[in-house]
């Protein structure tokens, strides 16, 4: 395929016998570790010569894309390489010493949002943690953010939320590639990670996804089109309310409802506030699986008429907002998964403001300002990290004063 953007996986093939000649290594992947030959990155690491593929680890959906969100699996053996295939979604989040025995690298190679509570980032952390205390080297093959790198959204998490939705105390949306993530994340952890980012090359900070050239294979089973990705970081809110979010729809999060909304009333006082660069319709739909299944939904389908100005966190959160003024009687949070546990809106917002003051004067305003402050602080955080644009030649020089490379 020809295109703009080589990624860390297309570039992997030449760097592979600097970073991993003579060692045993394990691969973090999923379906999105493809080439832009469309070869995976599992075909791509077991045919090495100068190093060896030891064991596969598995995140939420599964290696090869094949589980729904929220299944849990047990570790299991590849039938086409008789290696291990170990769990990183069941009874444990986070890569066990003995998973990681006999093992000298990690490759991690998945296509990620650039989204807090996309729970491969959170996979990412707890896979740099594993490796740091084990001694075990990670290298990250770096792949575009597929809203571009310029923005970030979302007041940053209170570290006392942290859960598997979020990992770190970093906005909804972070505005930076896994890799430039990775560097943040493996600088600021209490044991050093030996951590090396193959980087792309091509893309550039304004580039969205369809931009690159690069084939686009779904994240996940219901992140299917750029129009999803888009409104993702905002709309993915409603998993924490008794609304359908669109799961068991061909338009997950695109259009969220429940069988008592009032689709034409919410959608004209949305599209009344004329929120940049989005429209609002009414839409009914039936979803096969997951909240209110087999059941007819009234809903409200977004579509984003203008990227460049879209604000998908602030846009959820009016949504949000408006949905619950006009539906005092119906619309509820979601209680915690287990007692003890915190509210499932709280881990994904990332503090408890939005549930117990969005229904108050003035509250969805004061969330709003919040949200600009705290992106402020994240504007200053992430600049150390950057590996595309002005600060490139910064990040990789601090990145190799710390041990790790680029």
């Amino acid at each position: 395929m020809q295109g703009k953007v080589k990624t860390g996986a297309d570039r992997f093939p030449e760097m592979a016998p600097a970073l991993l000649k003579g060692r045993k290594f394990g691969l973090l992947t999923n379906p999105t570790g493809i080439n832009r030959d469309f070869q995976s990155t599992i075909q791509v690491c077991a045919s090495l010569e100068e190093a060896e593929l030891g064991a596969l680890f598995a995140c939420e959906h599964g290696i090869r894309g094949e589980r729904q969100a929220g299944v849990r699996f047990e570790d299991e053996i590849d039938p086409e390489l008789g290696i291990p295939v170990y769990s990183l979604y069941g009874k444990h989040k986070k890569p066990t010493a003995d998973m990681l025995l006999g093992l000298q690298a990690m490759v991690f190679d998945i296509q990620d949002l650039g989204v807090r509570f996309y729970t491969y980032l959170s996979t990412l952390i707890y896979t740099l943690e594993a490796c740091a205390e084990a001694g075990v080297r990670v290298v990250v093959l770096d792949r575009p953010n597929p809203l571009g790198g310029l923005e970030w959204e979302g007041g940053l998490l209170d570290e006392s939320l942290l859960s598997m939705v979020g990992a770190w105390r970093m906005p909804a949306r972070t505005g930076m590639t896994i890799g430039e993530f990775a560097l943040l994340a493996a600088d600021q952890m209490k044991t050093p990670c030996e951590l090396y980012v193959v980087k792309m090359e091509g893309w550039e900070r304004e580039m969205e996804y369809p931009d690159t050239g690069l084939p686009w294979f779904p994240p996940s089973p219901n992140m299917p089109t750029m129009d999803t990705v888009r409104i993702y970081a905002g709309h993915c809110l409603f998993e924490g309310t008794n609304l359908s979010e669109g799961r068991g729809t061909t338009k997950p999060f695109e259009q969220v409802g429940a069988p008592w909304l009032k689709a034409e009333e919410t959608c004209r006082e949305l599209n009344a506030l004329n929120l940049p660069g989005v429209r609002f319709h009414p839409v009914t739909f039936t979803p096969t699986f997951s909240k209110h299944a087999g059941q007819l939904c009234n809903g409200v389908m977004t579509f984003v008429t203008d990227p460049s100005v879209y604000k998908s966190a602030v846009t959820g959160l009016h949504l949000l907002s408006c949905i619950q003024r006009l539906h005092p009687g119906e619309f509820e949070w979601l209680a915690p998964f287990k007692e003890g546990q915190s509210t499932f809106i709280d881990l994904l917002s990332g503090s408890d403001r939005i549930r117990l003051t969005l229904h108050e004067p003035g509250a969805l305003e004061a969330i709003i300002a919040s949200w600009e402050r705290d992106g402020k602080e994240w504007a200053g955080i992430r600049s150390k990290y950057l590996l595309y644009g002005p600060e490139a030649a910064a990040a990789a020089s601090a990145a190799e004063a710390r041990g790790n490379g680029v």
